[in-house]
């Protein structure tokens, strides 16, 4: 799977590109139909502490799931990224299962 990072307002250190790679590409471990995945890194400009904003777009046929996370840290950011389309690929891949049974 191909893993796109993208970071906006600020220049994303090499190690947390391959942080964000590892956990995304791990993925497909949950649906072998997995295109590619799209991770968005921003910074905004507030006093919150929360000012770090990940998106992770993840494309599979005829579907894209897309979530979006702000937190204090990237890494947490991807952490529960992640989490949360693991819960959606396994739903998405069951149900698909469902209807070819049906």
């Amino acid at each position: 799977m191909k893993v796109f990072s993208q970071s906006v307002n600020f220049n994303a250190d090499h190690k947390l590109i391959e942080f964000v790679k590892t956990k995304v590409s791990a993925l497909s471990k949950f649906h072998d139909k997995i295109v590619d995945a799209e991770v968005f890194l921003k910074v905004q400009n507030t006093s919150d502490k929360e000012n770090k904003i990940t998106e992770v777009k993840i494309n599979i046929p005829g579907k894209e799931l897309i979530i979006k996370r702000e937190t204090k840290t990237f890494e947490e950011g991807i952490n529960l990224a992640v989490e949360n389309l693991k819960r959606q690929l396994k739903r998405s891949k069951e149900k698909h299962r469902d209807s070819l049974i049906s």
